[in-house]
């Protein structure tokens, strides 16, 4: 059975433009797939697990080859069980709002949760890592109010795509497709480039 994650990274609810555009997607994709599984992973609901300390630590054990103990079995676990959501999944979308140049804390959380020696990369002395998320596939919507293409440095830099593009390829992702949606709205009419995002939307949901 096809399974569709949705990994939003947005706080702001039917505020977001990520979100709205995100849902756009999923209801073209549930009308076309019915018999899909769609899995909403909104990253803000609290069971985002911690990476601390007992979590590094427990990283650095199966690095060595060791057995994760006391708290950083358990953290190990939570880590685990995260990461089983994003494996279960064989299509991934996600809904990323530009905070600071870059992606939201909370995203940035969930890839420092799931990015595990044995899970998501395997890693070899001589050729280095490899991704483990072979076959998967991605649909990343990017917004941004003020930041877009083509303006000046003073309405920020890009940040943000790079780096989610940069980890889906090192975790072995390679068929990914963007919607971006980034009006400046201090200056200009939004309208336009947000039919376009959301048309964009509707017709990768049909067909991914």
């Amino acid at each position: 059975m096809t399974r569709l994650l949705h990994v939003s990274a947005s706080p702001r609810g039917a505020a977001s433009e990520s979100l709205a555009i995100a849902r756009t997607f999923v209801d073209a994709f549930a009308a076309t797939h019915p018999d899909a599984e769609i899995d909403e992973f909104d990253l803000w609901d609290g069971t985002l697990p911690e990476f601390g300390p007992p979590a590094a630590a427990a990283k650095m054990a199966v690095f060595a080859g060791e057995t994760p103990s006391g708290e950083g079995a358990a953290a190990w676990a939570a880590a685990r069980a995260t990461f089983e959501r994003l494996d279960a999944a064989d299509r991934y979308l996600f809904s990323v709002p530009m905070w600071n140049a870059g992606v939201p804390y909370i995203l940035k959380q969930f890839v420092d949760v799931v990015s595990q020696p044995g899970m998501l990369f395997g890693f070899d002395p001589e050729r280095g890592y490899t991704g483990l998320l072979q076959g998967k596939r991605a649909v990343v919507v990017y917004t941004s109010a003020v930041y877009g293409p083509g303006r000046s440095p003073a309405f920020g830099s890009d940040f943000q795509a790079p780096y989610l593009r940069d980890w889906l390829a090192w975790a072995g992702v390679e068929d990914v497709e963007e919607i971006a949606f980034r009006p400046n709205l201090v200056t200009a009419d939004a309208r336009a480039g947000r039919e376009a995002a959301h048309a964009r939307a509707r017709d990768l949901g049909k067909t991914f």
